[in-house]
């Protein structure tokens, strides 16, 4: 993203959250015990940055929303041979299936190592000021599995985004943010900055994800089960939503 005064003065632990999420959001093959273990620096690297943010940042989901800007530019997307390369040279429908099912996998993993925090008494509702760091962890490695998803079935489907890799990833965003596909056709469909609304919207669909796993806190078994149900269910309905737009943008007439 554009460098600002705010973005030039990031905290250390600031960058430390964007490689990590990165780093989560992009092994496929990770195991638990590294998942674990990388949920863990980014849990505590968050923990100080929720101490800069202060109260209202985080009750009001400015902090998450900020942070997830933050990691956007971490989030690699794959071009279609790359893809096809890593999914044995599948295409078309078959290709996009087994993202869906890679995706779907490792955000219900996520889940599974966030649901298994141990139980936790919270009367509040989903708010930063009640939620553990654990869970704000959680909240934006799922949002980046998700988006990476996202842009990569534009890959498959042949729906050209058109951008600088930052200026690309600001428009999955948005479309991560709307639960919809990117139609580059469409006046206003190209994000060049997340504006009032986009953020708003980013903001909103944050605090939403962040609420689901917060109501997977509970005791060891059954939270990790909710967890890990819960993200898998939610990623195959993004990826339904994504994958009508982009069926009827391909049927269209090219000219």
């Amino acid at each position: 993203m554009a460098a600002n005064s705010k973005s030039a003065a990031q905290p250390p632990e600031r960058a430390d959250v964007g490689e990590l999420v990165g780093r989560l959001s992009a092994d496929e093959d990770m195991d638990r015990a590294e998942r674990r273990r990388l949920l863990g620096r980014l849990t505590a690297a968050l923990g100080s940055s929720a101490r800069r943010a202060g109260v209202r940042g985080a009750a009001t989901g400015r902090w998450l929303t900020d942070l997830f800007e933050s990691v956007v530019p971490h989030i690699r997307i794959r071009d279609l041979e790359t893809l096809q390369r890593h999914h044995h040279g599948l295409a078309g429908d078959a290709l996009a299936d087994s993202l869906v099912r890679t995706a779907s996998r490792a955000t219900a993993a996520v889940g599974a190592v966030g649901g298994a925090v141990a139980a936790a008494e919270y009367a509040a509702p989903p708010l930063l000021l009640s939620a553990p760091a654990q869970i704000a962890a959680e909240t934006l490695v799922v949002a980046a599995i998700e988006l990476k998803l996202i842009a990569e079935l534009h890959e498959v489907y042949g729906v050209q985004v058109p951008g600088t890799g930052v200026q690309r990833a600001q428009t999955f965003a948005v479309a991560w943010a709307r639960q919809r596909g990117v139609n580059p056709l469409a006046p206003g469909s190209l994000t060049v900055a997340l504006g009032t609304a986009a953020r708003s919207a980013l903001r909103k669909r944050l605090m939403r994800t962040l609420g689901r796993h917060l109501t997977t806190l509970g005791p060891f078994l059954t939270g990790a089960v909710a967890g890990g149900a819960l993200n898998r269910a939610a990623t195959r309905k993004l990826a339904e939503s994504v994958r009508a737009d982009l069926s009827r943008q391909r049927a269209l007439p090219s000219g």
